[in-house]
């Protein structure tokens, strides 16, 4: 006689609605400089939204250096746009989405600049309640964002 042992797994059903993210950083936060900007070749500016889980984040970009065809820099200034979650731990944020269009729709890989998977760990450093400080792993430039509109999460069905 052979017995045959059978492990019971159970599965969970994803929940309804969206997460309630992190109270301290809802609403909208900008960028306005980066320190000595006008002496670095490029640099970038962000605007970071925060709804519920959810991030979008605009990037605009200045270069004195021509990287491309100017249908894309229009004369050194682009923006890019970025949408996905985030999740922080202590005082980690990790932040994981895809590059969009403006509409924040999924952009189609190539044509100009970034496409796919945009993913970055920022450690954040409260200076007040409105004014944070994103450091991120891969960036040379802290982002020192001011708050510039609070919001509260209300939970989207998925």
């Amino acid at each position: 006689m052979m017995l045959f042992a059978f492990g019971i797994s159970s599965c969970t059903r994803n929940p309804g609605l969206q997460g309630k993210g992190e109270l301290a950083l809802q609403g909208e936060w900008q960028q306005d400089s980066v320190p000595k900007e006008k002496l670095l070749t490029d640099y970038s500016l962000y605007t970071i939204k925060f709804s519920c889980d959810s991030f979008f984040i605009q990037i605009r970009n200045f270069s004195k250096v021509n990287n491309g065809p100017d249908t894309c820099t229009r004369s050194g200034r682009w923006t890019e746009y970025v949408k996905g979650n985030y999740e922080q731990r202590n005082d980690t944020l990790h932040v994981k989405g895809q590059y969009c269009n403006r509409d924040y729709t999924i952009k189609d890989p190539g044509g100009c600049f970034q496409s796919g998977i945009y993913e970055e760990y920022f450690k954040l450093q409260k200076h007040n309640d409105s004014l944070l400080e994103f450091d991120g792993a891969s960036s040379l430039q802290p982002v020192i964002a001011r708050l510039v509109k609070r919001s509260t999460c209300n939970p989207k069905p998925l």
